[in-house]
């Protein structure tokens, strides 16, 4: 008596790193693009402190989450290069899904958005003693970064980078090499 085992046919859907960067690349873009809009509408600094160090840790909860799925969704086994991959995929799409949605909210919904910015920035050098001279120089070469396009390479690029900085760090505990390597 045999017993017949159906083996999982990944043919229809194939699990690959790419696949579930783009998964989970387009949840960390809901999660991002809704704790901006969260964070923005209640007037809270997402840039200072607690939620800052926030943002970071659903990133880090994404990329491990994306690798347990690839695991449990594939052959169980994910390599160094291939963690990497997803995460690069996650902060691709992740980056360009929020800033697009950044810019077009800077540009066309909250106009005053970048202002107020500038405005809390001024604040916290006034705080902090700064006399009228240095904030005012300092204020001139800010502005020269504080526009919609500016926002748009920073959120696109900033994004994809940190995320890889994370997955560096992440994929070192998250791998499962296959013993049995392939030829």
């Amino acid at each position: 008596l045999k017993i017949m085992e159906t083996p999982i046919d990944n043919s229809v859907n194939p699990v690959t790193p790419r696949s579930v960067g783009i998964r989970f690349g387009l949840i960390n873009a809901v999660i991002s693009v809704a704790y901006f809009l969260i964070l923005n509408l209640a007037g809270i600094d997402m840039t200072q402190g607690f939620w800052n160090w926030f943002g970071y840790v659903v990133t880090i909860a994404i990329i491990v989450l994306a690798h347990k799925y690839y695991k449990d969704n594939g052959d169980s086994f994910m390599g160094y290069g291939q963690g990497i991959g997803i995460a690069l995929w996650i902060g691709i799409i992740a980056g360009v899904i929020s800033s697009v949605f950044t810019y077009l909210y800077i540009k066309f919904i909250d106009t005053a958005f970048l202002q107020t910015v500038k405005d809390k920035q001024m604040e916290v050098m006034q705080e902090k003693g700064m006399s009228d001279e240095q904030i005012d120089q300092t204020m001139k070469i800010s502005s020269m970064f504080m526009s919609a396009e500016a926002m748009f390479i920073y959120i696109l690029f900033g994004s994809i980078m940190i995320t890889l900085i994370f997955a560096l760090i992440v994929t070192i505990f998250t791998q499962k090499k296959n013993p049995v390597p392939a030829f």
